[in-house]
């Protein structure tokens, strides 16, 4: 509270304390508001950690599985046996608060100091050069000050906390390891980001367009190739906005404002959402302080479904783009973990309103069928924008899910049926592709039943394995290729950039895992050595055909599609019905438009895509993927993790 100020001595003692009492009301609500911002900030972090993302309702009464249970080994450890060990070690489990919302488990940031944790991921999507940072930090040595927890790699911008914390400066040993340096001079030479706009940037990785999203604190070269920020995708030199639109699962307004560069932050903003409840009353007060922006609730009919799909449209004074790409519209998402983004060219208006306009991967089509599926009349502007656009440069397909149970023809239309069908009438040549491994990389997983039969291999897996000319009816007569599910372990997590902290994106639950333990035989690491981002989380979901020794690709596709049934959709009825839960877009990238006849060469590694003389799929992580061994396990966002600390020392201490 501030001093408060002597009345006159002709003040009453009565008016007096009418004065006292008024001013004491004042400060107390705009202590109430900034209380209210740092839990809203708080319940934000909260559904960043959420298990409800693209994830199967889960309410069995099974058996729980313990933390240190080896998923690979026979073991009789039970939860007294952690909870023994977690009370014989002393530690508190705060570092994690369990709430519900809406039915939903989520998993919130302990809510000590506010000031410091509503300001944690308040970072900006550019990438930064340190290189004041040592002056810095002596400056701070000379104070006697608290050494920050999260010491060099601290990215807060609150005055107060750097007021408050010492921060030191980074040891070499804090250094992400490089490539030789030989590639490294060649790289930065070339590659420089500070040389290259954001549109440079974009027409240096065609013709795929496919690109990362940048990480603080990886080495320069992963960043000058290949990614981009969000203020990368928004800034004037990839096009003088007029208006956007985004579809999301999660937003932070205050936050993507800024984002936007000056000459664009009052213009039109619609953003799709699926929020219910005290969440969606929380985000119509958190528009209301935004005159531009305006709302879109997508229908969510079917229970445990979301609004998970990830997508922006951007009006031009010279056309419209698209952009698809797997990142929540908050600050965590684009700082320090690894997501995918697909951006369009610049589609043109039609010169002629007659003209259909549409590609021949069907693009415009499948975009409007889409967004129809919405029934929303505040999407019905963006229809027309859309219809009005010439998009037959488009070389992508669009693989999207949308609530229902879809019956008749209308079930080809989307989920894991519409990837089947794709790729049933334009997919590989069976022959070439039949010992050629399939995988799939997520970061949530659902309930997938109680053998792989009862859903991955004999209905999701054969519409990833179908070939051109395959029978839609369960991919009859092809044989199962390997499958590999590259999805992050314990270690994944632990040694990340973001430590134990970094899983609350990868909401993995082990009440789940405890009921398809068969899951895990097909389980490899995250690994990303060649894009410098192994120790960046993936929030990215891929999936692809690719060739024994891992050079060539049949198909890729990058989507918001996490493997679950409430994503991708379940048969029922006997096959005449596809059940889907969520909202979900991505898009397959196939051979033919690009220029090559049955598959197109990939790499993960950023010089070669960079050196290459044919055009090369740029890969997020390393082929051949790195198989589990014993010892290794899953990440469990509710299991503890007290034996070996994380990047910070930290170690994982959720409620049990």
């Amino acid at each position: 509270m501030s001093t408060l100020m002597a009345a006159p001595s002709t003040l009453t003692d009565e008016q007096l304390a009418r004065n006292l009492q008024t001013q004491f009301d004042k400060e107390y609500a705009e202590h109430e508001a900034r209380k209210e911002k740092d839990l809203a900030m708080a319940r934000a972090i909260s559904k960043a950690h959420t298990m409800s993302e693209s994830d199967d309702s889960d309410t069995d009464n099974v058996r729980v599985h313990t933390g240190s249970e080896d998923l690979f080994a026979d073991s009789n450890d039970d939860e007294d046996d952690i909870l023994k060990s977690i009370d014989a070690k002393g530690l508190q489990l705060s570092t994690t608060k369990k709430s519900k919302s809406d039915g939903k488990d989520a998993y919130k940031l302990k809510e000590k100091e506010p000031s410091q944790e509503a300001d944690l991921y308040n970072a900006d999507t550019d990438i930064e050069d340190d290189s004041n940072e040592d002056s810095k930090a002596n400056l701070s040595r000379s104070t006697k000050k608290s050494v920050c927890r999260y010491g060099s790699k601290c990215y807060r911008k609150n005055p107060s906390h750097v007021e408050e914390f010492y921060h030191p400066t980074k040891r070499k040993s804090d250094e992400p390891a490089t490539c030789s340096s030989d590639k490294k001079a060649k790289i930065q030479s070339s590659k420089s980001t500070k040389q290259k706009t954001s549109s440079d940037m974009f027409t240096a990785f065609q013709p795929f367009s496919f690109f990362l999203t940048k990480v603080k604190d990886i080495k320069n070269e992963y960043n000058s190739a290949g990614a981009l920020s969000l203020k990368d995708i928004l800034s004037e030199t990839m096009g003088k906005l007029q208006a956007s639109c985004h579809f999301n699962f999660m937003f932070d307004m205050e936050w993507l404002v800024r984002q936007y560069p000056d000459s664009a932050r009052q213009l039109p903003m619609l953003l799709v959402h699926g929020e219910q409840g005290r969440d969606e009353l929380d985000m119509k007060a958190e528009a209301q302080n935004f005159s531009h922006i305006s709302l879109c609730k997508a229908p969510l009919d079917i229970p445990y479904g979301t609004h998970h799909t990830k997508m922006m449209f951007l009006l031009y004074s010279s056309g419209l783009r698209v952009v698809i790409h797997t990142a929540n519209l908050i600050p965590n998402d684009w700082h320090q973990k690894t997501q995918g983004i697909w951006i369009s060219p610049v589609f043109p208006a039609l010169n002629n309103s007659s003209e259909k306009g549409d590609s021949p991967t069907g693009f415009k089509t499948d975009l409007l069928q889409y967004l129809t599926a919405y029934r929303s009349a505040k999407l019905a502007p963006w229809e027309r924008r859309i219809q009005a656009h010439d998009m037959t440069t488009a070389n992508v397909h669009i693989i999207a899910s949308v609530p229902g149970r879809h019956t008749l023809s209308h079930k080809n239309s989307w989920g894991h049926l519409k990837l089947r069908k794709v790729l049933s009438e334009r997919g590989p040549d069976p022959t070439r592709v039949q010992n050629w491994p399939l995988v799939g990389q997520f970061s949530s997983i659902g309930s997938l039943g109680p053998d792989k039969d009862a859903w991955l291999t004999t209905e999701w897996a054969k519409s990833l394995n179908s070939c051109k000319g395959s029978s839609m009816m369960q991919g009859i007569g092809i044989s199962q290729p390997k499958l590999d599910l590259i999805f992050p372990s314990m270690d994944n997590i632990r040694v990340s950039l973001e430590g134990y902290n970094g899983g609350g994106c990868v909401p993995y639950s082990i009440k789940t895992a405890s009921k398809q333990p068969w899951l895990t035989q097909f389980f490899s690491q995250w690994k990303s050595e060649g894009r410098g981002r192994s120790k960046a989380v993936p929030h990215i979901k891929t999936y692809t055909r690719h060739s024994p020794d891992g050079t060539q690709a049949a198909w890729f596709m990058v989507t918001s599609a996490n493997l679950s049934k409430a994503a991708w959709g379940v048969l029922e009825k006997k096959g005449s019905q596809l059940m889907i839960r969520s909202y979900e877009l991505g898009v397959l990238f196939l051979p033919q438009y690009y220029g090559y006849k049955t598959s197109f060469p990939l790499s993960s590694k950023v010089e070669d895509i960079v050196e290459a003389e044919k055009a090369t799929f740029p890969l997020p992580y390393d082929l051949p993927p790195t198989t589990y061994v014993r010892g290794d396990r899953p990440w469990f966002i509710d299991v503890p993790c007290v034996d070996l600390p994380d990047t910070f020392g930290l170690k994982w201490c959720p409620p049990l």
